[in-house]
């Protein structure tokens, strides 16, 4: 049986090989990127690297050929950009006759009021047209999506948000990363949907859970959108950025994002990381680097 990864060389993909390579048989996996002159890390360990673009979708039927089961790893970008690279994927895995597709979606994902909820709702409808085998992995939010606050906190800086008391089910992107290869090389996940979510927590909790693993008191700013922007720009965030931001901090505040779950521990045997551990982990990263 050969498997296939898209985006290996990406943050998400990278933790997911690392994964995989310790229980598979280099030989029965492949990966699919846009430049292999990045994965020869991963050619030397004996993995079958593949040029694929999804943009380019007449190099996708060879990146594709003789895969059993693919981990469709959701791509960079805006939506439009994603759901035309993502469908252009979605068809060369037909084409190429894989049998199981796994997608890295979005939590709460046909009904999320996310800014990015139109690329995974597309997404996952163009896998269900096909008839093949799926399983929708409806991550929550990463909470490294979270270090430019954590690092702003560490130089004295309050927490800031315009999410008033909406929810996130923050995890580490290692834990959303052992779950993709689970269902990956695991069987049963045939036509599943999985709401990969830790415990929701508003602001004000995340960030008291901050102030105990950093022993000291985080202060929590909210803001309406219109500051929120400000102090965004003001702070050298790029114009474009800005109001991605802003959007993420809105459907945060109307629940997209508030999503309870156990799922975590069908694919794993436990619950994700707990958020103090989590925490911890992203800090002392930032003191190993420093």
């Amino acid at each position: 049986m050969k498997l296939l990864i898209t985006g290996a060389t990406g943050k998400f993909g990278t933790k997911v090989m690392e994964i995989l390579l310790k229980t598979v048989p280099a030989e029965h996996l492949a990966v699919s990127v846009r430049n292999p002159e990045k994965a020869e890390a991963l050619r030397a360990q004996g993995v079958d690297v593949r040029q694929g673009d999804f943009d380019q979708p007449e190099i996708l039927d060879a990146a594709f050929a003789g895969i059993d089961r693919l981990l469709l790893i959701s791509a960079d970008g805006d939506n439009e950009t994603r759901i035309r690279q993502h469908a252009n994927a979605v068809a060369a895995a037909e084409r190429a006759g894989v049998s199981f597709i796994a997608y890295t979606s979005l939590a709460n994902a046909q009904e999320s009021k996310n800014l990015f909820a139109p690329t995974h709702q597309a997404t996952e409808a163009a896998i269900l047209k096909t008839g093949i085998a799926y399983s929708f992995l409806r991550n929550n939010w990463y909470l490294e999506n979270e270090i430019s606050g954590i690092q702003g906190v560490l130089a004295g800086a309050p927490w800031l948000t315009a999410a008033a008391d909406g929810k996130v089910g923050w995890a580490l992107q290692q834990d959303f990363a052992e779950a993709a290869a689970a269902v990956l090389v695991g069987e049963g996940h045939e036509n599943t949907i999985y709401e990969l979510s830790e415990k929701p927590l508003t602001q004000e909790e995340l960030a008291a859970a901050l102030g105990e693993v950093l022993g000291k008191e985080v202060p929590v700013q909210q803001v309406d959108d219109a500051a929120y922007a400000e102090i965004m720009a003001g702070a050298g965030v790029p114009d474009f950025v800005v109001p991605i931001l802003v959007e993420i901090q809105k459907s945060i505040r109307v629940g997209s994002l508030d999503v309870e779950s156990k799922d975590f521990e069908k694919l794993l045997g436990r619950p994700a990381t707990p958020i103090h551990e989590a925490l911890r982990q992203i800090v002392d990263g930032f003191k190993q680097n420093s």
